[in-house]
């Protein structure tokens, strides 16, 4: 299997390592250097075989392309899994980051790694005792999951005006799907705008935790409301679901959030604004990038968070001009800016 995928893949390395200890492996697939070094987060989890862990770096390193390009960061796209046979804790937790930041440091910063599902900045301080190339440790950038927040309330600002007229979410009703970091944080901003907000998560108490009106998640699909905001699990927007959405956009913190990419097409056909979601969710790594290698103060930061949303409106002027879906006109941006930096290079 790992030979059919990386084979089918249009990145430019990939590292697989077996950690014999842990019965673990480690995948770090740089997808693009064209803007810059790959810089992307390390995903901890177990999945149903190796190679569907391998397939998650792949997929995600190419979003981290877009999201850098859309971004106009100066980073390539990059990612990591750690793909083991039950979430690690104590010593064998802190012996297996120790390995993995050896490794990632043996590529000489090709790859610079940050936080992603069940990797913490306090696992980040782990990984930087043997890595120079780390992002959102405790003591520097912190959890990039404040700046993707407020970056997609800056994304959902764009969407809602370009849908509606109007920037102002309030009066507007909500569905945020996902009570993580992110999840939760965006939908307390939300209420605190005067919108009317409904969370779901299949952590039901997690959800609960937020205040506000808790959704099943067998619901999700097919509740009526003016937007839509996944912020979980990936691939929630396909061919099967979008027929049954009930809501006049979309814009959330999610990767990955089409199932193929003809599901942009999809929901521009059936008159659902979709945010492209590497365009929405860019928060987090303005955040560390800002803070950790541009050294932005508070007020800097704000602004770079709030280029979000400039650069939504930029998709959707594009889109809107050319008669397109949003998704294709955030692929053509990427494009260009990568073709851009490939003829400067």
């Amino acid at each position: 299997m790992f030979e059919d995928l990386l084979r089918a893949w249009d990145g430019e390395e990939a590292v697989v390592r077996y950690d014999a200890a842990s019965d673990a492996w480690m995948f770090v697939c740089v997808h693009s250097t064209a803007l810059g070094p790959a810089g992307g987060g390390t995903r901890l989890r177990v999945y149903p075989t190796p190679g569907d862990g391998l397939a998650d770096a792949i997929r995600l390193s190419g979003a981290m392309t877009r999201k850098f390009a859309a971004a106009g960061i100066p980073r390539g796209g990059g990612k990591a899994v750690l793909a083991v046979p039950e979430l690690p804790e104590g010593d064998d937790r802190r012996r297996l980051l120790l390995r993995y930041g050896e490794l990632v440091e043996s590529l000489g910063g090709t790859y610079r790694t940050a936080g992603d599902m069940n990797i913490s900045p306090a696992d980040l301080d782990v990984v930087a005792e043997r890595c120079r190339f780390v992002y959102g440790t405790t003591g520097r950038g912190g959890n990039s999951a404040r700046g993707t927040a407020v970056g997609t309330l800056h994304a959902i600002h764009a969407t809602v005006e370009n849908a509606f007229g109007s920037p102002d979410v309030a009066g507007l009703h909500i569905l945020v799907q996902g009570a993580g970091a992110v999840g939760a944080d965006l939908a307390r901003q939300l209420a605190e705008e005067g919108a009317h907000v409904l969370v779901s998560d299949v952590d039901a108490p997690r959800a609960a935790m937020t205040g506000l009106t808790v959704l099943p998640p067998d619901a999700v699909i097919g509740t009526e409301c003016d937007l839509y905001a996944p912020c979980a699990v990936g691939g929630t927007l396909s061919a099967e679901s979008i027929p049954r959405l009930r809501c006049r956009a979309i814009a959330g913190c999610a990767n990955n959030q089409l199932a193929e990419p003809a599901d942009g097409d999809r929901l521009h056909d059936a008159g659902i604004l979709y945010a492209p979601d590497y365009v929405a969710n860019a928060g987090g790594v303005i955040q560390l990038i800002g803070l950790e290698d541009l050294h932005w103060d508070e007020d800097e930061l704000q602004r770079g968070l709030a280029k979000v949303g400039d650069t939504l409106r930029e998709v959707f002027h594009m889109a809107d001009a050319e008669g397109i879906a949003p998704a294709a006109a955030a692929e053509r941006l990427v494009a260009e800016r990568l073709a851009a930096a490939t003829r400067t290079a």
